[in-house]
């Protein structure tokens, strides 16, 4: 097997990549602390996981959950405090590009240029600013493919331990880190097998199934509702991509596409490179995996700061005359130059008005089509940032209005996971009451305590309400044209008389997605 280079020792190249983390981890600060928007419908579900938190027993990965309770026990509930943590991930991730293209032999330039082009790209900056778990999965997906890269340029066999801690923290949060281990093992198969001999690769096997046991055993008390989870997405909104579609958003990435790409074809093609070809079958056994499964486009976004670092050491390589100089300019001012087109795009900096115009005159009408196949004026982000807090004040106005014999016995109950979680949030400094709700995740945190001998809804239809209550009455209706098309009109309706209570109700209403 061909040595692989020595990774690049340059105390230049981490001051300049330090500056760029630092930079970035400032302006998610700025952002957040500045932005015409609100709280994200997933982020009031993320923190609800948080307050409702049972390790062995979630139908969803918990690291969302553990991270809630932690940045919301330390920070508060401003959106500074709750985006902190991705945004140090992002900043982490910059950091980490940087040291791949160190291991791949890359010198100050190369590193330098790896946190640049990560930094600014849009892929990486919008799930910085969102408390999801998509910017933790991208940082230990790379971090993955870190410790993957590091023992083929020091020999070290003690780095398939990093491989298993980081896969476990990976399948902690998502389950796409499945994907990737599928793609190594494809790798490992074709190009090493002799490393499948050795207990490195086993034991990193062992240390991930046992750091990410809560997802799996989670899975298991629970009846899999990862299935069901899977055909809701695949009927809802899976169906909608297209493998045109999937390589289109591809190229709206923009420049940087074509480094992640001459990244990759190095590490299957250059000589120097012998040693990291199984980094590179991995990536495009993984990218092969999301595309014919017709995942969304973005599920391989965790593979680009690799890709993008080995792109970036290439850019160097190229020479040191005036024409490689030339090149290496063209490619970092058209890698900034895309960055700040698609910064209006990634960064929710822009109010709805000129948001709307700015993506009208933009002409990319990816970025504001939604999950399900239709078309808003703003991203489907932004327009899932709106509204929430107006909603719970409305309900209040509800609650506020019943007699007080009644409001003791109030359950609020909302028909998403983004209405009910917009009342947890809000509702106990609005003196809002216990809320509940059938749709996903939420249903597993059960009905509670109260019968729901009155229960007032956000956003439920008469039709199904009526299938619970003789009475049924409309106190409030709300309307907003820059919501996602399901919230622009909703109704808040007051129930009494229930044919049955809450909890004997609760088990015939499993599998709302």
């Amino acid at each position: 097997m061909t040595e692989a280079p020595a990774p690049a020792r340059d105390a230049g190249a981490w001051a300049g990549v330090g500056a760029i983390a630092i930079a970035l981890l400032v302006a998610h600060l700025v952002v957040n602390a500045t932005t015409p928007y609100g709280v994200h419908r997933d982020e009031f579900l993320y923190m609800a996981m948080g307050e409702h938190l049972r390790l062995f027993a979630m139908d969803f990965p918990p690291f969302i959950g553990l991270a809630a309770i932690l940045e919301r026990g330390v920070f508060g509930d401003s959106l500074v405090a709750i985006r902190l943590l991705p945004a140090l991930a992002a900043s982490g991730l910059v950091v980490l590009s940087a040291a791949i293209a160190r291991e791949l032999g890359g010198g100050r330039l190369a590193q330098v240029l790896a946190a640049l082009f990560v930094a600014v790209n849009a892929l990486f900056l919008r799930p910085g600013t969102l408390f999801q778990p998509v910017v933790f999965d991208q940082f230990w997906w790379t971090l993955t493919l870190f410790a993957l890269i590091r023992p083929r340029g020091t020999g070290d066999a003690h780095w398939w331990i990093g491989v298993g801690i980081a896969g476990g923290l990976g399948l902690l949060t998502k389950f796409s880190i499945l994907i990737l281990g599928f793609g190594t093992l494809i790798a490992l198969l074709i190009d090493a097998r002799e490393e499948l001999r050795t207990r490195g690769p086993w034991l990193a096997l062992v240390i991930a199934m046992v750091i990410g046991s809560p997802s799996l055993i989670g899975q298991i008390a629970l009846g899999w509702p990862l299935v069901n989870q899977m055909r809701t997405l695949q009927a809802q909104q899976l169906m909608h991509v297209s493998y045109g579609s999937f390589f289109t958003f591809q190229l709206i990435l923009g420049p940087a596409t074509f480094i992640a790409l001459v990244g990759l074809v190095a590490l299957f093609r250059d000589p120097a490179w012998r040693a990291y070809r199984v980094i590179g079958i991995a990536s495009a056994a993984a990218f092969l995996v999301v595309l014919v499964a017709k995942g969304k486009p973005y599920y391989v976004g965790p593979l680009y700061p690799a890709l993008i670092a080995a792109g970036c050491v290439q850019l160097e390589r190229v020479g040191a005359g005036r024409a490689a100089r030339a090149v290496r300019l063209a490619a970092t001012a058209a890698v900034l130059a895309y960055g700040m087109f698609l910064l209006p795009f990634a960064l929710p900096i822009l109010p709805p008005q000129s948001m709307a115009r700015y993506a009208a005159a933009s002409g990319i009408t990816t970025a504001v089509r939604t999950n399900r196949g239709t078309m808003l004026r703003l991203p489907q982000d932004y327009a899932d940032m709106l509204g929430w807090r107006d909603r719970a004040l409305l309900v209040q106005h509800v609650f506020d209005s019943l007699p007080a014999e009644k409001r003791a016995q109030v359950v609020l109950a909302g028909e998403n996971y983004g209405e009910a979680g917009a009342l947890d949030f809000y509702g106990p400094r609005l003196g809002l009451p216990h809320v509940v709700s059938a749709h996903g995740s939420y249903w597993f945190f059960g009905p509670g305590d109260r019968p729901g001998t009155v229960m007032i809804t956000l956003g439920i239809s008469r039709e199904d309400l009526l299938k619970f209550y003789d009475q049924v009455t409309l106190a409030a209706h709300a309307h907003d044209d820059w919501l996602v098309e399901e919230e622009q009109d909703i109704d808040v309706f007051v129930c009494e008389r229930p044919r049955m209570t809450l909890q004997a109700a609760w088990p015939s209403l499993a599998g709302r997605n």
